[in-house]
């Protein structure tokens, strides 16, 4: 898809009359220039690019370029490397979106100069120097962490009953089945990998959550989105993977951050 098109100039006729003669004024707008925007999705543990497969319609359907990339999950820096070149790769400026530990990645690859607004969704956002277990580790393990298994090397799947009463309760089951047989192992050691330089600190911010996520509760994403100061939207009854089960509402955020930096 190419770069989005200058908007069209909209002008606009006024007519002043003084007295028994006549001046016509006519005050023209500016043109206005919408910035090309690629969205750039990335997806976090237990998942792939496809996680974003009913996101990315909507947002193609404004107009929109749209590049979600497939994370390998072996380090936070392989990654944010990823990443990096995916947004290498655009013309113009990017919003970067970030699901749960693609929150992390985001964090990490986002203080590229092309990257214009960060959203966060259902997600991990540490800080400097910091990584997902620094940040999680002054609060109580969740009971889903019981369905974690770990295979001979070390990389981390979530059993079928965890995934579908924790992770994806509010997709439909036929979808959830798909889900739990596709999920991507995500290496351990991964989750002490920190963040060099947080983007968040530099970048504006925007987060979205379902507020009945089990995986990261919507307290604990609360206070992460209040302290990088993002636009914050709940999704009434959403799990941890709002954009399957609720994607208008998540596409809805990224316009939001979208539509701020100018890209509409």
């Amino acid at each position: 898809m190419g770069a989005i098109a200058l908007a069209v100039a909209a002008l606009t006729g006024a007519v002043s009359l003084s007295g028994c003669g006549s001046s016509d004024a006519v005050a023209a707008t500016a043109p206005v220039e919408i910035k090309p925007t690629t969205v750039v999705l990335v997806h976090g543990a237990w998942a792939d690019g496809s996680s974003w497969s009913k996101v990315i319609p909507i947002l193609q359907q404004r107009g929109l370029k749209v590049v979600a990339v497939q994370l390998a999950r072996k380090s936070l820096a392989d990654d944010a490397a990823t990443v990096s070149r995916a947004i290498a790769a655009q013309s113009g400026q990017v919003v970067l979106v970030g699901h749960s530990y693609g929150g992390a990645v985001i964090t990490e690859s986002g203080n590229d100069a092309k990257v214009a607004a960060l959203v966060y969704v259902s997600a991990f956002a540490p800080g400097d120097g910091q990584s997902i277990n620094d940040i999680t580790k002054p609060f109580p393990a969740g009971a889903w962490q019981k369905g974690l298994v770990v295979d001979s090397a070390g990389y981390l799947t979530l059993d079928a009953p965890t995934f579908a009463a924790s992770f994806a309760p509010d997709v439909a089951e036929g979808d959830r089945n798909v889900l739990t047989s596709v999920q991507g192992p995500i290496f351990n050691h991964v989750l002490d990998d920190k963040v060099t330089a947080a983007a968040w600190k530099t970048k504006p911010s925007w987060w979205v959550y379902g507020d009945a996520d089990i995986i990261i509760p919507g307290a604990f994403q609360q206070a992460e989105a209040a302290q990088i100061k993002a636009h914050v939207s709940a999704i009434s009854g959403a799990s941890h993977v709002a954009l399957i089960s609720h994607p208008a509402e998540v596409a809805s955020s990224i316009m939001g951050a979208v539509s701020s930096v100018g890209g509409l």
